[in-house]
């Protein structure tokens, strides 16, 4: 039997959840992943209303939908990032306040405790999301970046994450770090360092997301080798490097969807990423959890992409075998 297939909501938020249920379940979906904005799931509401959670439920069980987690990347954003007048746009009017960086970010770190605690009386085990980053403008080496500016952004992230992870741990839930450019951790080895500043507590993994690594030129199955205990979730999204001479990996300032960048995201199935390897990686390392497509295919209509991409998942998943080819010739 094959992983859930699930259908990440935060890039339908501008529908209703029921209307997202009623597609997802149309196209062959097995559950959603519930977004943290739009009106799929709201923490405030979850703590301060005793049957909010119940009532979200009963909306996917009435289209025969599963839930396996809640994802909140936006509020996480601003956590560590520099803040500037770019998360008005993405943050919650009660955490942007009146944007003053140091309360943006005082009520980023509430909200993210709280959205573990609202994980918990939803009954999920994983919050997915962003942690941010103080240091992603030193990305290019120059003017030389003394390594101690480096090293104050991963205590940065110490220092205000454990507390959040704190609380996590009371609840029971995990953080699943969507490894992503713009966050604390962005390829294999800023991942490392970030679990090192960490001390590697149980509570902080990822949210493996292929999409992210390939047009950086890390192999997403090494990915997977590298942290086979800290693969908490999975994101089914692709991504093609569009490079023809004249564009750039570094984007040229251009937005997503835009013909002349070097690489954008593609459905699933449709760009470089080789999902049979990705699977058979997620076997070795025996990940049951859901399957979460997240469709960000500026190209194609978004109905039909999350349709077809449901399908191409199932379609691509497969168990692992529960026995050797040539166990008839063992002793």
């Amino acid at each position: 039997m094959g992983r859930p297939v699930t259908l990440f909501t935060g890039q339908w938020a501008d529908l209703t959840l029921e209307d997202v249920c009623k597609k997802a379940s149309s196209f062959g979906y097995d559950g959603l992943e519930l977004g943290c904005w739009g009106d799929h799931f709201e923490v405030a509401k979850a703590l301060s209303d005793d049957t909010y959670c119940a009532r979200k439920r009963e909306l996917l069980a009435k289209y025969d939908l599963k839930l396996f987690s809640i994802s909140n990347h936006l509020v996480g954003q601003a956590v560590l990032d520099n803040i500037d007048a770019r998360h008005k746009s993405i943050l919650p009017e009660y955490v942007w306040g009146d944007g003053s960086p140091e309360g943006v970010t005082r009520r980023a770190i509430e909200e993210m405790k709280n959205t573990a605690r609202a994980a918990q009386k939803l009954g999920v085990g994983i919050v997915n999301g962003f942690t941010g980053s103080s240091i992603w403008h030193l990305i290019y080496d120059f003017p030389p970046t003394p390594r101690s500016m480096i090293d104050a952004g991963f205590q940065l992230l110490a220092d205000r994450w454990n507390p959040i992870l704190d609380v996590f741990q009371e609840c029971g839930v995990k953080f699943a770090l969507e490894v992503h450019p713009t966050e604390i951790a962005f390829d294999i080895y800023s991942s490392e360092r970030a679990l090192k500043a960490l001390d590697s507590r149980e509570e902080f993994g990822f949210n493996f997301d292929p999409s992210h690594l390939i047009w950086q030129g890390v192999d997403p199955v090494e990915f997977i080798r590298f942290f086979p205990d800290r693969i908490y979730h999975v994101h089914m999204k692709d991504a093609s490097v569009t490079l023809n001479g004249r564009s750039g990996i570094n984007t040229s300032h251009l937005p997503f969807g835009d013909p002349r960048r070097g690489w954008d995201f593609r459905s699933v199935g449709r760009g470089g990423v080789r999902f049979e390897e990705i699977i058979r990686a997620l076997n070795a390392i025996k990940y049951t959890g859901p399957l979460s497509v997240e469709w960000e295919d500026m190209g194609m209509d978004r109905e039909a992409g999350a349709k077809e991409a449901c399908q191409f998942v199932k379609n691509v998943d497969f168990s692992p075998s529960n026995r050797a080819f040539d166990a008839a010739f063992g002793d």
